[in-house]
Parts: structure tokens; sequence; C-alpha cells
């Protein structure tokens, strides 16, 4: 009787080991993710948006852009992922300018990581308008055109949007992470920049049930 027992006690382990494993670490609000400051609007009610803000300008997120890539073709059909450039300062704010014209002028596949290894690996100073436009231009981009990209009404609207966004989200940082409008996370809440990433995996989940 006492053998059958143990038998069973053994089977209900392994049961519950395998368990274990299939289920998905729990994140917890408030250690590894917090609520926005404020609701963040988004764009549609049938998706799960995620907003990763970042900086040229950040170490951090030139680290971490390659797995972002790669992270990004892993999302589920009903997620949409939003790149924010991040404003804190003047010199984020011209390079929001360039990161917003480059997407209406459909030039930011082409510049996004060049912009990244100029300042971080070429050590290049790529602060003011005139800098990163002579910097565009090295690209092989039309100059004249991408300036008047950059002061149009439209560039000027995201511009502004991606401020309001740094200024009221809640957000000390970058990169960082926002879920739904409703939740985020930077490496140093989550515990590294994996694990930041693994609990956007966790919030879009929670978000889709």
């Amino acid at each position: 009787m006492n053998k059958m027992v143990t038998v069973v006690a053994a089977v209900a382990g392994l049961f519950l080991s395998a368990s274990a494993v299939a289920m998905p670490m729990a994140y917890v609000e408030g250690v590894h993710y917090k609520p926005t400051a404020q609701r963040m609007a988004t764009n549609d009610d049938n998706t799960v948006e995620v907003v990763e803000l970042f900086s040229y300008s950040c170490p951090h997120c030139f680290r971490l852009d390659p797995q972002v890539m790669e992270w990004k073709k892993t999302l589920p059909e009903n997620v949409k992922f939003v790149a924010v450039p991040a404003i804190f300062r003047d010199s984020w704010l011209q390079l929001a300018r360039v990161f917003y014209a480059a997407e209406v002028t459909g030039d930011l596949a082409t510049l996004h990581s060049k912009l990244f290894n100029a300042i971080h690996v070429e050590k290049r100073r790529l602060t003011t308008e005139k800098q990163l436009l002579d910097f565009v231009a090295e690209q092989g981009i039309d100059r004249a055109e991408f300036e008047k990209t950059m002061n149009s009404f439209t560039v000027k609207s995201k511009v502004k949007k991606a401020l309001v966004m740094s200024q009221t989200s809640g957000i000390t940082g970058v990169p960082a992470m926002i879920v739904n409008g409703k939740f985020r996370t930077d490496a140093p809440l989550a515990g590294s920049m994996e694990e930041m990433l693994e609990t956007v995996d966790f919030l879009i989940q929670q978000e889709t049930k």
C-alpha cells in the first residue's frame, strides 16, 4: 500500500513539475511593471499596442535595438509595435524630428541603424539640425526635401505627441516600454533588458485575455 502511495506521489510530482515549466513566469505589478502615470491613448481598440520609447543618443537603446528587431518578429498578429523617440532634452527633440521625417519620406529603414552607428560607434556629434541634415545628405537623401519634411505640420504634430508621452507617461529613462497605454516597464524595473521584453510578453498575454 505504501509503495502504491509512493508511486502515485512521484507521478503527481512529475505532472506538477511539468506544469511549473509550462506556466509562464508571473510578473508582478509594482515590481516588474507599473501603471502609466496617466492612461495613454491608443489607436485601435482591437489590437494591443506596444510602444518602445527610445533615443538615438542612448547607449542602452543602441545595444537593445538588434534584440528588439528580432523580438518584434515574434509578436502575435493582434499586437501593433510603435517606436517613439523620447524627448527629454533639446538634442533629443532634433533626433525625434529626423525620425519622424524619415518615417514620412520612407527613409527610416536607411537612417535608423546608421544614426545609432554614427553616434555610438563613430562617436559623431549629431545634436543640431544642421549636423543632422548634413548626415542625412551623406546618405544620398535630398537635403532640401528632407528639411522641408522636418518642418512640416505632420512631423511637428508627431513630435508634439512624442513630447507629451515622454512627459506624462511616468517613464524616467530609456529604453522603456508601454503596453496598451496602461502599463510601463524598463530594464531597472524588470531586472534586465531581456526581462523587460519578457515582461512585455506577459502584459500582452494579460491584455489579450
